[in-house]
């Protein structure tokens, strides 16, 4: 008798209306519409360049469009692997993607942790200022950003076509270190305070009970760091200017004049998996990790 007096969760929809046959049926029907239009709206623009990819030359370019290829032609991807060079392209691009996820968790859990638990003098100005360069659009800070990567200051070496031009500009990721900062945040001070009665010093602590238990949003900013790396293409085509060293994306931009307008999108959907597989394996990682020290215990 206890649980029929338990409080109910509040919807849109009460529990008395889905009992109802005529309201269960309306819900579902609304429901499953909304998810049908919300998915073709999101996954089209996939279907969209996946099937030109198999398009011929002819059927590509044909007022109106056709929405299914009149004959499938497979070998627009083979000749876009080949032609585009995508395998260099592609292992290129994940080097700068794993080389600016390792500085990232390095640099900006260390710089979340400092904000968070050792909070230094100026702290929170300096975390500010941070927050407030999110605000400035990326294009304008381009040109001195490249001016001091064209000539460090003070050694005055260039990192143009290096892998160092896109990791060191990556680690400045306020966004990323405001996320760690959050979470940091919802750990308990009594659970480090016990540590450092155990001796454990502020780089122990991080280690051994800080770290494990913020998987959640070390996956966020994962994603986050490989994605971002994966989808720029500004900072790499002004960086980048050696063939050989290029990004996905630089490089199917320069080779874009020279291939037939199928292969080329052949090419843009090869690389556009490497993305959406990493996205489908880590989708959990996500939700947990944004709503991951959003409320304090």
């Amino acid at each position: 008798m206890a649980a029929a007096h338990e409080p109910r969760t509040r919807t849109l929809v009460s529990q008395v209306q889905l009992d109802r046959p005529v309201g269960r049926t309306v819900y579902w029907t609304v429901f499953w519409t909304l998810m049908v239009l919300f998915a073709a709206v999101f996954l089209f623009p996939l279907y969209w360049m996946a099937s030109g990819g198999l398009k011929s030359s002819q059927e590509i370019i044909r007022t109106p469009p056709t929405v299914v290829p009149h004959q499938v032609h497979l070998s627009n991807y083979v000749a876009a692997w080949n032609d585009a060079d995508l395998g260099r392209l592609i292992l290129n691009t994940v080097m700068y993607a794993l080389g600016a996820l390792a500085f990232q968790l390095v640099f900006d859990v260390a710089a979340a942790y400092a904000f968070s638990k050792l909070r230094p003098v100026f702290g929170n100005a300096v975390l500010f200022a941070m927050l407030a360069s999110l605000m400035i659009p990326t294009t304008v800070i381009a040109l001195p950003t490249y001016l001091t990567a064209n000539s460090l200051p003070f050694v005055h070496w260039s990192l143009l076509n290096t892998p160092w031009a896109i990791w060191l500009p990556s680690v400045a990721s306020a966004f990323n270190i405001f996320l760690l900062k959050r979470f940091f945040d919802s750990i308990p001070t009594e659970l480090l305070a016990a540590a450092a009665v155990d001796g454990a010093g502020p780089l122990r602590t991080l280690w051994s009970i800080v770290l494990p238990i913020s998987r959640p949003i070390l996956g966020v900013v994962s994603i986050f760091a490989v994605v971002g790396v994966w989808k720029d293409f500004l900072w790499p085509l002004l960086v980048l200017t050696d063939t050989s060293v290029q990004s996905v994306n630089v490089g199917l931009n320069q080779l874009s004049v020279g291939i037939p307008q199928n292969v080329l999108i052949a090419a843009l959907a090869i690389a556009c998996v490497p993305t959406i597989v990493f996205f489908l394996i880590f989708q959990r990682n996500i939700m947990a990790g944004l709503t991951a020290g959003s409320m304090k215990g």
